[in-house]
């Protein structure tokens, strides 16, 4: 009989102690230490494998270098994420809300490779479940084999038999090895799952597809640990009451984490948005435009597209202003407030103002500041923008326009989309050529200089 020890692991870094501690010796996070089950005989097989394997040292001179062979996904934004493709024996993780889209997103792919051998380990779904979903998707693949099973021993028997070029594992929360007494979803679990398919991926060259749940925080769940060992880590993210997902690149050994794939959701799956500027302008401008529409160009990764700010100020009727916020960060805009009422003379204390990106996105980039000023102003003094005017700029806590970074992608993806007028900071475009551009440019340094443009 193999001895049964308990150890106590900390859930956010993996870290074992041997009795419980208030706060983690190797992270510091504070109430993380939970306490497992563990088996010493299990320990001493690892440390027996692990042993197990010769290796030579190599100069670095002596290390051939050849390229990476790739898969080639059917989803062109899912191979741009991935840096061209799937890598012959890598480990991705796909982490994102419940009901967000993750499992129909790999399904999706993989129900459209034709010529690859591919296994999908469900421990959450059933055949028949993952049947209905191919059917609603509309494709059926006869390489696909479907696997539902939780046992990560009769799982690496499956691989041994079917001899798969694909693997997807659904979850890595479900899956738990007999050689360890703890449940499915522990930390010492999911970090033994995840080294035992590491182990096979890159034994057998192998790429292997993980999706992961994520916590209440929106990190992805179990020890960190876990993103540390597999080669790229991809976050699903999006509302789920509204269409459009993004797909980001959060960690990733073969290439950027600059890039992001952009889609959304439709009755049959989920379908790329490969410009998703028109996607998020208002659509609706047959009639006189509206006051309190302004687009302002962001930057999500390295792709820029146009985005529209919508915000609506009215005199509060409660005594106390409210100040609600959607897709922006609402202490950045209770500062851009206070940058005009102090520097420029708006006095918008006793008003209530709302604010919303318009899609469902989220938006981070600074450049949007300008943006976001111009429709609280066009919704103060009830005067619209022209729709064919868009603005990106940063604006700093003396009412000054402040520059922002690539500019020039900027500037080519509003003339892309018909934009007749753009504004940009002032001392922005030193070295860029700006004649070959078909679209006004104009300069601003101050707030007040942007409002002059707009409004004459």
């Amino acid at each position: 009989m193999a001895k049964i020890k308990s150890a106590w692991f900390c859930s956010e870094c993996g870290a074992e102690s041997s009795k419980w501690q208030g706060r983690c010796p190797a992270c510091g996070a504070w109430n993380t230490m939970v306490e497992e089950k563990i088996s010493i005989k299990s320990n001493s097989k690892s440390i027996t494998l692990s042993r197990s394997g010769k290796s030579r040292p190599q100069k670095v001179s002596e290390i051939e270098l050849h390229e990476e062979p790739r898969i080639k996904m059917p989803s062109k934004e899912l191979n741009r994420v991935l840096g061209g493709g799937l890598v012959a024996g890598s480990l991705v993780l796909i982490g994102g809300e419940p009901g967000i889209g993750k499992s129909t997103l790999v399904l999706q792919n993989i129900l459209s490779i034709r010529t690859k051998r591919i296994l999908y380990i469900s421990g959450e779904e059933s055949p028949q479940q993952l049947r209905m979903r191919a059917d609603r998707i509309g494709r059926i693949n006869d390489n696909l084999f479907i696997a539902c099973e939780t046992s990560l021993e009769t799982i690496l028997d499956h691989l041994q038999e079917i001899q798969p070029e694909i693997v997807i594992v659904d979850s890595i929360q479900t899956i738990a090895s007999e050689s360890i007494e703890s449940s499915a979803g522990s930390v010492s679990q999911v970090r033994e799952c995840a080294a035992s398919l590491l182990k096979y991926a890159k034994e057998s060259s192998v790429p292997v597809l993980l999706i992961g749940h994520i916590n209440k925080e929106g990190s992805i769940a179990g020890p960190k640990v876990l993103e540390h060992i597999v080669d790229a880590v991809l976050q699903f993210e999006g509302d789920r009451h509204y269409m459009y997902r993004i797909l980001r690149s959060i960690k990733n050994r073969f290439g950027s984490t600059s890039e992001l794939g952009i889609y959304e959701m439709c009755q049959h799956g989920l379908r790329e948005v490969t410009n998703p500027s028109e996607m998020l302008l208002n659509q609706n401008h047959g009639g006189e435009p509206l006051s309190g529409g302004a687009i302002g160009i962001t930057l999500e990764g390295i792709r820029p597209f146009l985005i529209e700010v919508q915000a609506l100020v009215s005199t509060a009727a409660y005594g106390t202003p409210q100040r609600s916020v959607t897709g922006f960060d609402a202490k950045r805009m209770n500062m851009l407030l206070a940058v005009l009422e102090k520097r420029v003379g708006f006095k918008l204390g006793q008003k209530d103002v709302f604010l919303n990106i318009a899609g469902g996105l989220k938006v981070n980039d600074t450049a949007l500041d300008l943006a976001v000023v111009c429709a609280i102003l066009s919704s103060n003094v009830d005067m619209p923008i022209a729709p064919d005017v868009c603005m990106a700029g940063e604006v700093g806590l003396s009412g000054e326009i402040r520059s922002v970074t690539r500019i020039e992608q900027r500037i080519a993806e509003a003339e892309k989309l018909g934009m007749k007028k753009i504004i940009v900071p002032r001392f922005c475009l030193k070295g860029i050529d700006t004649t070959r551009f078909n679209i006004t440019i104009e300069e601003v340094a101050k707030v007040e200089e942007a409002f002059r443009v707009l409004f004459g």
